[in-house]
């Protein structure tokens, strides 16, 4: 009985396993169908459409052929031509989304993406581009649109990169002008701004079939006058092709000229090398890009079989490979979307139906699974033939990268990389991703590149307008100082040290350059520098010639060249001349230098009088006479005439030191005083540009110079103070009338006028240091090429000697500015022997020490073998100090002054001093009795 319900209950489990066997797999049947549908959209005669072609159907048979994508279902591909028209690409995507289309692989044209991606963004069907670059289709605008290639916002990053390699501040790009053209540009336009580099002209290319040589001609007739020489080239392969024939008839591939190629070319050269002599001519040097893709064993295998396919006579470019990687990503989103759970239908959309029109919209239906689709595709990350297959944020591939190729020959040659991690390099980008980022200037390397003209000198980039225009050279129309720049009267001519210079520049120029001088200013007065300035910024003049100073807010609006004149702001003064006069041998020293040489003179002869008292009888005797000693002593030092000799150790090195001190001293005041009364003195109360700012007086300045705005912004001078001055003749009538009279009490100017102005003037000087630095230089519209060749050839100039005999010719000095007087020659002060009096006051100080040290120990000494007291404690105290002051007084015997010491046990009683130390048997210390018949002198 219980083997028949064991076996009832195994037929009952086989029953269900049976049963839910059957039901699975009819859910799994409905979930996954036999067939998914992807349209394709591209044009199939185009270069990149050829190579898709193939492409993608080599593709899906291998997504077929693998089980582990899309188990159970084939992926089918329809693909529509497009013949990059927008009207004709709309038609094909509207014809899919009849159908159970649910997603396209497409478009390949970015102006036809434009137009069905609106269509895509309504019935929420995905369009997963291979070769659509337009920067903008990455907008928020397009949520359905995905781009599986590389975006020209990339490659414009790029070109702008190489742009600022080179050197170059100005590019032309020649475009077709549509979508694809437009944005393109544009981004091109941001890039080269964010280096300081622009675009100076944009030549557009009408996107018709039907343009010829004719229409090109006309456009590259306008680009060969132009300056820039950099010529971007962004089209398609026909136009492109025909704008290198019209510009090497036009003489525009030779020496001298730059053209780089967006990547267009690359695919044609990858697609079809070599190409045609008629075609490769014109295009020897160019620089290409090509949208780079790292190789590996998959890619090689793939080039195997490609090449097997084709027979040879078809390349396999960089938007074959990823129109291949792009069916790989459409299946394994599928595939994912699938196992997600996701189904194929479709609703009706009740926007598309317009009342009152004829057009039928029953067909067209809304993708349930398109968001689901989508999101599978952007959250794809595998590698494929194109390397690393994953998308950004904003929907763009990782990772994107750049060959960067220069056409030679029939073929070309690879000059490096460019990559959005590390910029320019001669190493492949998977190289530098295990590396830190470094976007330096020195870190950004390419191979040396052969240019049109078949030379390897890098072209300058740019030249002079071919159109006749001669550049329009503003040069200041001064009234004073005309040594600099002055206009020849009843001409348009200049002459001056600023003309000469320039004139001499543009002479050592590698070329041609056309100008005219135009003045500025109104002949009666000198023009304001700064506005002469801003009509550069302002277009008026091409260029400025003058004494023009080179301060910071004039560089913020031109472009100087190299200072050809050093130039500062100085202070020009009156001075007065000194006399040497009766109390004249008392101005080498200072007051303060004196009064402390005086005090450490008397110092000196206390010291030394201390150290040697005791042992020296020159230095003993009565008060007086000791006084009259110490001060002898102290000045007769001073010229080494010093009658006592000095016997101590201590006192022998204290005016060792002295001594030394002495002699610096005498020979400093004998060498001033000399110069005081041989060399002119001259005097001003003003010291300086402080010493004026602290003043409330009067202050000159030319008019038009840039001193009234320094002295107000810089020094903090009230405009109040400031007196305009129109010529040098002012300077001298305001500067000797003085403030007192209405005049200035001095004149601040720049260090070439002031030099010419002294020349002449002998009167007055430049009191204090230059306290600005700064110079002269020629300016140019920002980021001019002219300003760089100029600076080149100023500094050729300078170092052949050119420069200083142009200088000598009209700034000559006369003899009056070759005198060497010095204004307020600087008085010996105590900062300058500050050193020698320290060095001097520590050995006092240390003698000192030592020799109180020493007397103490006596005095401690005799208190250890006597008593000290005279009936009590006042008393006792009195006793010592008389003892301390004795042992001080107490001349030592020369008999043995080489013990150092005496026993203590015996009397220390002379017979001049009437002191008696006698031994208490019981207290064993020293009593102290005074000789009533001899009194203790101190002075003795």
């Amino acid at each position: 009985m219980k083997t028949i319900w064991v076996f009832v209950q195994v037929l009952w489990f086989l029953s269900f396993g049976v049963f839910f066997s059957h039901g699975l797999s009819g859910n799994l049947s409905s979930t996954r169908p036999d067939v998914v549908q992807v349209g394709a959209i591209f044009s199939f005669n185009s270069t990149i459409g050829r190579v898709a072609t193939i492409a993608i159907q080599e593709a899906v048979k291998d997504v077929n052929s693998d089980s582990t994508v899309l188990p159970g279902t084939k992926l089918v591909i329809k693909m529509e031509n497009s013949n990059c028209t927008g009207f004709i690409g709309m038609v094909g995507a509207l014809q899919f989304m009849d159908t159970e289309t649910i997603a396209i692989i497409g478009p390949q044209s970015s102006v036809v993406a434009h137009t069905i991606t609106h269509v895509a963004n309504e019935l929420h069907m995905p369009l997963i581009s291979f070769a659509a670059t337009d920067p903008t289709l990455s907008s928020l605008q397009f949520p359905y649109f995905v781009r599986n290639t590389q975006s020209d916002f990339y490659q414009m990053t790029a070109i702008a990169e190489m742009v600022d390699h080179y050197g170059w501040k100005d590019v032309i790009v020649v475009f077709l002008d549509d979508d694809y053209g437009r944005n393109g540009v544009s981004a091109l336009d941001d890039a080269l701004a964010a280096r300081r580099c622009r675009i100076s002209y944009k030549a557009g290319i009408p996107p018709v079939s039907g343009v010829n040589r004719t229409d090109i001609m006309d456009i590259l007739i306008k680009v060969a006058v132009m300056e820039s020489r950099v010529i971007v080239l962004h089209a398609y392969p026909a136009v492109g092709f025909m704008v290198f024939s019209v510009a090497q008839y036009l003489g525009m591939t030779v020496d001298g000229y730059a053209w780089i190629a967006t990547d267009w070319l690359s695919s044609v050269l990858d697609s079809f090398s070599p190409l045609p002599a008629e075609n490769m001519d014109p295009m020897q040097g160019v620089l290409v890009l090509r949208q780079h893709t790292p190789d590996s064993d998959k890619k090689r295998s793939f080039l195997s079989r490609w090449n097997k396919l084709t027979g040879g006579s078809l390349g396999l470019n960089s938007y074959g490979l990823y129109a291949y990687d792009t069916v790989w990503l459409v299946a394994r989103a599928i595939n994912s979307f699938f196992n997600q759970g996701g189904k194929i239908s479709f609703s009706n959309d009740p926007n598309l139906k317009a009342e009152g029109s004829t057009l039928q919209f029953e067909g067209m239906t809304i993708f349930d699974g398109g968001p689901l689709l989508l999101k599978n595709i952007l959250a794809s990350d595998f590698v494929g033939l194109t390397g690393h297959v994953k998308f950004s944020s904003d929907k763009s591939l990782v990772f994107p990268a750049y060959d960067i190729i220069n056409v030679i020959g029939t073929g070309y040659r690879q000059i490096g990389y460019w990559s959005n991690y590390s910029g320019l390099s001669t190493v492949p980008p998977e190289t530098l991703y295990s590396r830190p980022p470094n976007r330096s200037s020195a870190n950004q390397k390419l191979f040396g590149a052969v240019w049109p003209g078949d030379t390897v000198t890098k072209p300058r980039g740019w030249v002079f307008p071919q159109n006749g225009k001669q550049l329009k050279i503003g040069v200041p129309r001064r009234v004073s100082y005309r040594e600099f720049v002055s206009q020849v009267p009843g001409t348009d001519n200049f002459k001056g040290f600023c003309v000469d210079v320039f004139t001499a520049a543009v002479n050592l120029l590698p070329y041609a350059v056309p100008y005219k001088f135009v003045s500025f200013g109104d002949g009666h007065k000198n023009p304001s520098y700064t506005d002469f300035v801003n009509q550069i910024s302002a277009g008026v003049f091409d260029g400025a010639v003058g004494d023009i100073a080179i301060v910071t807010n004039r560089t913020r609006d031109v472009d100087f060249t190299q200072p050809y004149a050093s130039s500062g702001l100085v202070v020009v003064a009156p001075f007065r001349k000194l006399n040497t006069g009766a109390w004249a041998f008392l101005r080498p020293f200072s007051p303060l230098m004196w009064g402390v040489t005086a005090a450490l003179f008397i110092s000196i002869g206390i010291v030394v009088w201390i150290l040697e008292h005791r042992t020296n009888d020159e230095f003993r005797g009565p008060p007086k006479q000791q006084l009259i000693t110490i001060l002898w002593f102290s000045l007769s030092t001073l010229f080494f005439a010093h009658r006592e000799s000095t016997v101590s150790t201590l006192g022998r090195m204290v005016l060792i030191i002295w001594l030394f001190v002495v002699l610096i001293i005498n020979s400093s005041y004998t060498a001033s005083l000399t110069s005081i009364l041989t060399v002119q003195q001259l005097y001003s109360p003003i010291k300086g540009i402080e010493s004026l700012k602290e003043s409330d007086e009067p202050i000159g300045y030319q008019v038009g110079s840039f001193a009234e705005n320094y002295l107000i912004e810089e020094i903090g001078i009230p405009k109040s103070r400031l007196v305009a001055l129109g010529s040098p003749e002012e300077y001298a009538t305001e500067l000797l009338r003085g403030p007192e009279k209405g005049g200035v009490a001095a004149v601040v100017d720049e260090l070439p006028y002031i030099e010419l102005f002294l020349s002449s003037q002998c009167k007055f000087r430049i009191v204090g240091q230059e306290f600005t630095k700064s110079g002269w230089g020629f300016a140019f519209p920002r980021d001019s090429p002219l300003a760089v060749d100029l600076s080149t050839a100023i500094l050729t100039l300078s170092e052949n000697g050119d420069l200083q005999r142009i200088h000598d010719k009209w700034l000559t000095k006369s003899a009056c500015s070759l005198e060497t007087a010095e204004i307020d020659s600087d008085q010996l002060h105590l900062k300058s022997f500050s050193g020698l009096f320290l060095l001097c006051g520590i050995t006092c100080f240390v003698a000192l020490l030592i020799y109180f040290v020493q007397i103490v120990h006596k005095f401690r000494k005799a208190g250890r073998h006597g008593s000290i007291s005279n009936g009590g404690q006042g008393s006792s105290h009195s006793g010592r100090l008389r003892t301390l002051l004795s042992l001080m007084d107490e001349k030592a015997d020369p008999s043995r002054r080489e013990q150092k010491r005496r026993k203590t046990e015996k009397s220390f009683s002379d017979g001049d001093n009437g002191i008696n130390l006698e031994k208490d048997p019981n207290t064993r210390e020293l009593q102290f009795s005074p000789n009533s018949s001899n009194q203790t002198h101190l002075f003795s």
